[in-house]
């Protein structure tokens, strides 16, 4: 049985460096993508406080180009496929770089699976420089996540890279 509950005490940089460990000692070795996904996602949900959904978008070549499709997660049911572009999780998939929303209803083109959702922290996840999924999580909580929450989750990303 694993259990990795942090102590809700942590400083941030301390709570996402056992957040790294924890899933580099699950997905080592197992080469399984959507098993190592659904891992992590369980994981951000028990180490990170006021989220509302946590999980992966990945990136699937579609007869029509590039898009985002629904991977692990925890949370409540979430859109399915999601255009290269669109909203924060498209943005992110498009630009490669980190997307960090205060007020997910002032970013232009937000798509809503959440009602709930207030704020929105997408990271990349690239292998070999191109984008293979983007790691969502999202708050009820205007305003978050913050630079630390960003940074955390993109060294989360780097240890996914070749797991996922």
């Amino acid at each position: 049985m694993y259990d990795f509950r942090p102590d809700p005490s942590l400083e941030p940089a301390e709570r996402y460096r056992q957040l790294c460990d924890a899933a580099d000692a699950l997905t080592q070795g197992e080469s399984d993508g959507v098993a190592n996904m659904a891992n992590v996602a369980a994981l951000v949900w028990e180490f990170l406080p006021d989220l509302n959904w946590a999980g992966f978008y990945r990136m699937v070549e579609t007869g029509t180009g590039a898009e985002l499709v629904l991977g692990p997660f925890v949370g409540r049911p979430a859109c399915i496929r999601i255009p290269l572009g669109r909203g924060v999780c498209g943005a992110a998939a498009a630009s490669g770089e980190t997307q960090l929303v205060e007020d997910v209803h002032a970013f232009p083109g937000h798509i809503a699976c959440d009602a709930a959702s207030r704020s929105e922290v997408v990271v990349p996840v690239k292998r070999n420089g191109e984008v293979v999924a983007v790691i969502d999580l999202d708050s009820p909580l205007p305003a978050r996540f913050t630079e630390d929450d960003a940074a955390g989750i993109e060294a989360l990303a780097e240890i996914l890279a070749s797991r996922i």
